[in-house]
């Protein structure tokens, strides 16, 4: 799913229906060099809606410019890492939200605002549940204004709740230097030094070899790596080797062994792409190799799912960009067979007429991730035609809500009894694709979603009305209804037994509505069914 707008109000409408659903999120936020685009107010003596007058952020009504949110935030800006840094954090603290207990976020970041932002998300995720990856992003370090050229970028890995086991285990190619009649397999030390910091006397106790009776200790200087609790769970295994000529003990690992190992992924990418390999991508689709100056590769996004995801995960990029992300699940979900479901979200930020994007018809950076997205598609479908027939994106772009707003301000009889007049219409005036407009704005409401829940909504016409049925589960059904109501439509709700119905106030028309509604009311509620006039 794409969603055009912009991404603190976007993650803003996701918390009901996508909150503690995301099990890995990746974002490559503007960087701040300079050349970045966004805005906060600089001048903190005004309040926030005086200096949008000012600038002419606000128009003469109060109406926010939209195209005027996002500047670029020059280094002479006198809070140049203060207005980076809130931007950032409402939109992380929201995307926290989002996570699965066992979920992560990965975020791309070089050293402009590196420190920064890891102080940040210290206080939104907890230092504790910090990791840090290195990318190697290009073989050369080519003109630098720099003193040491700069070979790489950051990824920054923070967890819900940091636990061992949330990152998938790998699978290595291994060299075994023995064979036993059960399988191949090696031996691994379990000795390591015994000075300063590393000093434990409780780990140099004598292990039994429980053939010969003989204790072995470690070596001068060393100490145990296992208690005396691992180490007892281990004879009774059978995988200890007593090497007596030369006095050491090992641990027998076979490939079972390695499976269960959980330090076997390295914070150092050196091999997965660069940011030639990134534009390449980008000029193998068709579109204008220069578009973005740091796009990242597939091959970053994919290492880093395959270390976070299953094949039935959630991913959410608010930074979407040129749309890597996307393009990024849609490949793995053909190589492993996966049904990963991505959310990307771009802002509608208007490109320089001079740039290469423009000039290639392209007017907006949505526009780009559009284009990508479908050419990923229109790629997938020509290399793997019978692979990717649940290939889509849904596209949505934000806008203000489909129904009027009560004001709960109003006090006055007369005043109450206009806007009780004025909401037996609450949606407001007919637009294009209203119903479509209306069907995903309660989804998302009611806590549904419009991922997932899409491809499982079903428009049809019953009883000469479209009908939107949307299976919750196996046995229960929601029915919207945005047409005119007819006692036909009753009849059908009898006999299907949804659990659900949601019609607008507006399907109740004429001189009889009132009793209409009552009696429909009263009617499903003899049957169990909820009804929800809106």
């Amino acid at each position: 799913m794409l969603i055009e707008g912009e991404n603190l109000q976007v993650l803003r409408i996701l918390q009901k229906s996508y909150y503690g659903k995301v099990k890995m999120i990746y974002i490559d936020p503007p960087y701040n060099t300079g050349n970045d685009s966004f805005v906060y107010p600089d001048d903190y003596s005004e309040t926030l809606a005086e200096y949008q007058r000012r600038t002419g952020d606000r128009n003469e009504a109060g109406f926010l410019n939209r195209q005027s949110l996002w500047k670029k935030n020059t280094k002479e800006n006198g809070h140049y890492h203060s207005a980076w840094l809130s931007m950032m954090y409402p939109r992380l603290y929201l995307a926290r939200n989002l996570l699965r207990d066992d979920g992560v976020i990965f975020i791309s970041i070089d050293d402009n605002e590196a420190a920064n932002l890891k102080l940040l998300c210290d206080e939104i995720f907890g230092e504790d549940n910090f990791e840090s990856i290195v990318w190697k992003k290009k073989g050369g370090a080519g003109n630098t204004e720099k003193i040491l050229g700069c070979l790489t970028e950051h990824v920054l890995c923070y967890f819900r709740k940091k636990a061992a086991d949330i990152f998938n285990y790998r699978n290595m190619d291994r060299v075994y230097k023995y064979e036993d009649e059960i399988s191949e397999y090696n031996l691994e030390g379990i000795e390591k030094t015994n000075s300063g910091i590393y000093e434990r006397p409780t780990m140099l106790f004598g292990i039994k070899n429980q053939k010969t009776k003989e204790l072995f200790y470690p070596s001068s200087g060393m100490r145990w790596t296992l208690g005396k609790e691992k180490i007892e769970e281990l004879i009774k295994e059978n995988r200890l080797y007593f090497d007596d000529e030369k006095k050491k003990v090992y641990v027998i690992k076979r490939p079972d062994d390695y499976s269960q190992s959980k330090n076997v992924y390295y914070n150092l990418l050196t091999d997965c792409g660069s940011l030639a390999t990134a534009k390449d991508e980008i000029a193998n689709l068709g579109l204008p190799r220069e578009i973005f100056d740091t796009p990242k590769p597939t091959g970053l996004i994919k290492y880093l799912l395959n270390l976070a995801t299953q094949s039935d995960s959630l991913i959410l990029d608010f930074f979407a960009g040129s749309g890597t992300t996307m393009q990024a699940v849609m490949e793995l979900n053909l190589e492993d067979g996966g049904h990963r479901q991505c959310i990307c979200v771009q802002l509608p930020e208007k490109l320089e007429e001079n740039t290469e994007a423009y000039k290639a018809g392209y007017h907006t950076i949505a526009d780009i991730t559009r284009a990508r997205i479908a050419k990923v598609i229109e790629k997938l479908k020509k290399e793997k035609s019978a692979e990717t027939q649940n290939q889509a994106c849904a596209q949505f772009t934000l806008s203000p809500s489909c129904f009027k707003v009560w004001r709960a301000d109003v006090a006055d009889g007369a005043a109450l009894r206009e806007q009780l007049e004025m909401f037996r219409h609450a949606e407001k005036e007919e637009k294009t694709d209203a119903q479509t407009a209306m069907l995903a704005e309660l989804l998302l409401k009611m806590g549904l979603g419009a991922l997932g829940v899409q491809a499982i909504v079903k428009s049809e016409t019953v009883a000469g009305l479209t009908v939107h049925r949307v299976l919750l589960n196996e046995n229960r059904e929601l029915w919207l209804c945005f047409e005119p109501y007819q006692s036909a439509l009753k009849d059908e709700i009898a006999k299907a037994r949804p659990a659900q119905v949601v019609l607008l106030n507006s399907c109740f028309t004429g001189e009889k509505a009132d009793e209409q509604l009552a009696n429909l009311q009263l009617e499903l509620q003899g049957l169990g069914i909820a009804l929800t006039v809106i």
